[in-house]
């Protein structure tokens, strides 16, 4: 099986090397819009090779993998389509609903297998989390809690342009707990405010945030993201139910520390950021992908789904504006 990288940036060059490692995979092709990136990554990378264009990439690929910027995510995707060749788009496939929505209706059209990457829903703790949920193995859930927090800022010249927090840092929660959950969400609410650096309010963004979702069942998840934690990068979420109470994300290299005797503290290792903290994650997404590409198991991050995040995201963002909680109808997962 031959798998096409398109976008040699930190994520393409992280998924190229996770696709390089897998018996499954016999060569991973490279294409980047930016003349010689892609050979300059091949060179580094071996079981890789550079291509000249996306349509050799398209043409010698089993599936194609598009870490490139958002905004050429729809022109990318849709080429893939009409090649009839299957996808892994990296979130968010599209910058704005009406476009996703168009987006979807093409993918769903075509027949061709688009996976998006919300990385959570491959994630071995995350997959088992939502198979005992699914299961009823929680019961009746109550109250799911996550916190997502950066180790170090990003840079701050990408916040202009990076959808602001509810669409770059919260978004992956806002897909995973309603995919965990299962029920649709009826109730937005939102607040936020600028505690780590002047830049974010400067880019009309906050720097630390928190969401309160409605479930039509009843049950409530409470979302907390901030762009700096100087321990570590932290994310964790936790399920409380009827019948059980469950966790992802605490382990030996959680940067967080108990004060209760012999209770665990901050590692010398605490996670440094998302790449280590979701390490598994990302391999197993990328043999996940290979899967489907052969027919071998069912998308499970099909394209529709993604919409939910985004309505999601931009009703958090009205929320933090007005002040005010926001009615939702038919966002479900």
């Amino acid at each position: 099986m031959r798998i096409g990288v398109a976008g040699v940036g930190r994520i393409g060059t992280m998924h190229a090397t996770n696709l390089a490692a897998l018996d499954q995979v016999d060569e991973v092709l490279l294409f980047d819009p930016v003349p010689g990136r892609a050979a300059v990554a091949s060179a580094a990378l071996p079981g890789t090779k550079a291509v000249d264009d996306l349509d050799a990439l398209l043409t010698a690929s089993d599936g194609v993998l598009l870490a490139t910027p958002t905004t050429t995510h729809p022109a990318l995707l849709r080429a893939a389509l009409a090649a009839k060749v299957p996808a892994l788009c990296e979130k968010p496939i599209a910058s704005d609903l009406d476009e996703m929505r168009a987006l979807v209706d093409d993918v769903e059209a075509s027949g061709v297998e688009v996976l998006v990457g919300f990385q959570r829903r491959f994630d071995p703790a995350v997959f088992e989390l939502h198979r005992r949920v699914r299961a009823g193995e929680v019961g009746d859930v109550y109250l799911v809690r996550a916190i997502g927090n950066d180790a170090q800022p990003p840079d701050f010249g990408y916040l202009p342009a990076s959808g602001g927090i509810f669409r770059d840092l919260l978004i992956h929660d806002l897909d995973a707990i309603p995919w965990l959950v299962g029920e649709p969400v009826v109730e937005v609410y939102a607040s936020g405010s600028v505690l780590v650096h002047q830049a974010f309010a400067d880019a009309d963004d906050v720097d630390n945030a928190v969401v309160m979702l409605k479930f039509a069942g009843g049950a409530h998840a409470t979302l907390a993201g901030g762009r700096h934690d100087p321990l570590g990068y932290d994310h964790r979420i936790e399920v409380l139910g009827s019948k059980d109470s469950l966790a992802v994300g605490v382990d030996a290299r959680t940067p967080l520390t108990s004060l209760e005797p012999g209770g665990p503290v901050v590692a010398d290792d605490a996670y440094p950021g998302f790449p280590e903290r979701f390490h598994r994650a990302y391999v197993n997404e990328m043999t996940v992908f290979t899967q489907v590409v052969a027919g071998e198991v069912a998308n499970p991050s099909p394209a529709r789904e993604s919409l939910i995040s985004l309505r999601l995201a931009e009703a958090c963002e009205a929320s933090r504006r007005s002040g005010a909680p926001i009615r939702l109808t038919g966002v479900n997962a």
